[in-house]
C-alpha cells in the first residue's frame, strides 16, 4: 500500500477500464438508467449533425421515424437508448430542444424530463422504458409555467410529484404536475440571493436532496438552506461552505447525500459537496487563463441542531466531476477537469484518475486514487452506476458542434465502463450470486414498512458483514446526479439453506420521506463485495387497493 498527502493508492484495487463502443452516435450530455436495464442518453437538437445518421425514405425527402414538427428533423439522432445486455444502441427522436435540461423518474419507472432551450424551455417529456425496442420520447400537452434552462428536479414524497427549481434567469420553483389547474410558479428568494452576475451566475443546476424529515436541502453557489416546499418557507439557513469559489454551474462541483441507515431509522441525513471552480474562473477561461479548480470537500449533517461544515481535501483539484454512490456505500468521483470552469472550451487539464471516497474511514485516510483513463471527459460528459456494479461513462463535447479535428478536446463518442476492483475474480467466493426478490403481499412491489424476501447463493459460509442496500439511480447531467440516494435496509432474519443458498427477510423503509416511491436497485453486499443488483419497487399503495 502506497500513501502520499493523506491519500491512499491500494495496489491491485484501482479498478480497470473497458471500451464498450467506439461510437454512441450522440454526446451523453444527459444520461439515466431505467428499470428495464437500458440507458437513455441525449444531447441537444441545436448541436446539428451528430454521429448517428437516421434512415431516410427512398426518395430522400423524409426522415423515417420522426414526426412532422419535430426539431430533430435533420435526420441526425440526438438521443439514443443503450441496451446493456447486448451492448447496442438504437436512436430515439426528440420533438424539442433538451439542451441543459433536467429529469427524474416517476413511481412506475417512467422518465419525466423537463425544460431545455428555445422551443424546449417549457416542455415536459416522458419516456416509458420497454424491452421490445419500440419505446420513444413523448411530449405532454401540459407545459411548465416558466422557462427552465439549467434547472434541477427532485422527486417528492407525494406520489409522482416533482419539484423543478431554478434555471437561467428564473428564481422560482414549480411542481409537475401542478397542484391545481391554475397553479403558477413560486418565488424562491434564495436563488436571487445566490445569483452572481459578475461571476457568471454560479447558482445554476442547484444541488437538491430530500431530507428524511421531508424538507429539501437546496445548495446554490456556496450557500444552502433547508426548505419546506409545502409552506414555501425556509426552515434553516446553513453556514456558508468554506473554501471560496463556487460549487454550482458553471463552477460545477458535485454533491451526494450519503447513504441513509436503518440503525437510526434513516433519520440522520448528511450531504457532501466536492470540488468546483475558483472565483473568476469563468471569465478567466474566456481569456485563455485556466484557474486551478477547488480541491476541498465539505460534509454537512442537515438534520438535528449541530450543522457545521466538516472540510477535507481531495487528492487534487477537480470540477465537472460526477459523484456516484457505489453498492459498497463508497463514493466514486469520476470525469472532469483540474482547471477552468464549465462552458464551451472553458476547461483544461482533464482529470483522468477517478477518486474513491470511503465515508466511514478515518479522516485523512478516506480518499484513494484509482486507475487512470486515456479518454478526456470534460464538459457535457456523464456517468452512471449499472446493475452489475460497473460505472458507465460517456460524452464530453466542449465544442458548440460535433467537432473531431483541429481542437484541443474533440467531441467524444466512445462509450466506456469503469470496472471497480470489487468485480475482480479474486472476490468470487465472497460475491452473492443468483439474487432474487420475492414480494410477500402482492406481485407489484412492497409497501412502506412491509417485509419482503431475498434469496441468494454464497460459495463460502456467510460472514457477519452482510448488508442489503437499495439505490435510487439518478438522472445525471452537468455533474448533478438528481434524485440519487442509497439506503442500508434492515434485515429481520437471515437463514442458511442447503447447498449455499441463503434466505433473508428484509424490511422496507417506513416512509416516502426516506425513499420516494419508485424502482430501486437492491444489492446484497458480503464483506464489501456486492452482488449484481435486482430491481425492487417501493410503493405507496397496492394497485389492488387503489
Amino acid at each position: 500500500m502506497i500513501q502520499f498527502a493523506g491519500t491512499t493508492v491500494a495496489a491491485g484495487k484501482q479498478g480497470r477500464w473497458q471500451l464498450l463502443l467506439n461510437n454512441t452516435g450522440v454526446v451523453a450530455m444527459h444520461m439515466a438508467l431505467t428499470h428495464r436495464n437500458t440507458v437513455v442518453m441525449f444531447d441537444q437538437t441545436e448541436a446539428g449533425h451528430s454521429g448517428y445518421a437516421m434512415r431516410r425514405s427512398h426518395d430522400g425527402r423524409r426522415c423515417l421515424g420522426i414526426p412532422r414538427g419535430s426539431e430533430d428533423s435533420s435526420c441526425w439522432a440526438h438521443s439514443v437508448e443503450y441496451h446493456i445486455g447486448n451492448n447496442s444502441i438504437k436512436p430515439l427522436w426528440l420533438q424539442s430542444d433538451t439542451w441543459c435540461s433536467s429529469g427524474s423518474f416517476l413511481s412506475n419507472g417512467t422518465l419525466l424530463q423537463t425544460g431545455g432551450h428555445g422551443r424546449g424551455y417549457r416542455r415536459i417529456r416522458q419516456l416509458e422504458p420497454c424491452t421490445n425496442m419500440v419505446c420513444n420520447w413523448r411530449e405532454l400537452k401540459s407545459h411548465l409555467v416558466e422557462n427552465r434552462w439549467y434547472a434541477t428536479n427532485q422527486v417528492l414524497p407525494e406520489k409522482d410529484r416533482v419539484i423543478v427549481v431554478g434555471g437561467r434567469g428564473t428564481f422560482t420553483y414549480e411542481f409537475v404536475p401542478k397542484l391545481t389547474a391554475n397553479a403558477g410558479s413560486y418565488d424562491l428568494p434564495f436563488l436571487q440571493q445566490t445569483f452572481s452576475r459578475r461571476q457568471a451566475e454560479n447558482n445554476l443546476y442547484p444541488f437538491i436532496h430530500l431530507s428524511s424529515d421531508g424538507h429539501l436541502f437546496i445548495f446554490a453557489n456556496r450557500d444552502s438552506i433547508l426548505f419546506n416546499y409545502k409552506r414555501n418557507r425556509v426552515v434553516k439557513n446553513f453556514p456558508r461552505m468554506p473554501g471560496g469559489g463556487s460549487r454550482n454551474y458553471p463552477g460545477s462541483g458535485s454533491s451526494v447525500i450519503l447513504p441513509l441507515d436503518h440503525t437510526d431509522d434513516f433519520q440522520k441525513t448528511e450531504v457532501m459537496v466536492c470540488g468546483g471552480a475558483s472565483s473568476g474562473a469563468y471569465q478567466s477561461a474566456r481569456q485563455g487563463n485556466f484557474l486551478e479548480g477547488l480541491s476541498s470537500c465539505g460534509r454537512l449533517v442537515i438534520t438535528g441542531d449541530r450543522n457545521e461544515w466538516a472540510m477535507e481535501e481531495m487528492p487534487g483539484p477537480r470540477l465537472m466531476q460526477d459523484m456516484l454512490i457505489l453498492p459498497t456505500g463508497h463514493i466514486l468521483m469520476i470525469n472532469g477537469a483540474r482547471q477552468g470552469s464549465a462552458g464551451w472550451n472553458n476547461a483544461h487539464n482533464p482529470s483522468l484518475q477517478p477518486y474513491l471516497y470511503k465515508p466511514k474511514d478515518r479522516l485523512h485516510n478516506r480518499f484513494s486514487v484509482l486507475e487512470s483513463t486515456k479518454v478526456a471527459r470534460l464538459y457535457h460528459s456523464s456517468a452512471i452506476l449499472l446493475p452489475d456494479g460497473r460505472v458507465l461513462v460517456a460524452g464530453s463535447n466542449p465544442n458548440r458542434r460535433y467537432t473531431y479535428d483541429n481542437v484541443t478536446y474533440p467531441t467524444e463518442l466512445r462509450l466506456q465502463a469503469f470496472v471497480p476492483h470489487y468485480m475482480g475474480p479474486y472476490y468470487h467466493n465472497s460475491r452473492p450470486l443468483n439474487v432474487s426478490t420475492h414480494y410477500t403481499k402482492n406481485p407489484y412491489g412492497v409497501l412502506y414498512g412491509e417485509e419482503f424476501n431475498v434469496r441468494f447463493w454464497l460459495a463460502s459460509r456467510p460472514s457477519n458483514e452482510i448488508e442489503f442496500t437499495a439505490y435510487s439511480p439518478p438522472f445525471t447531467t452537468h455533474s448533478n446526479s438528481m434524485n440519487q440516494r442509497m439506503l442500508r435496509l434492515k434485515c429481520n432474519s437471515l437463514k442458511r439453506e442447503k447447498e449455499g443458498w441463503m434466505r433473508a427477510v428484509i424490511e422496507a423503509p417506513s416512509s416516502s420521506n426516506v425513499a420516494p416511491s419508485g424502482y430501486y436497485m437492491l444489492t446484497v453486499v458480503n464483506e464489501g463485495i456486492p452482488s449484481t443488483s435486482q430491481w425492487i419497487r417501493f410503493m405507496h399503495h397496492s394497485p389492488w387497493t387503489m
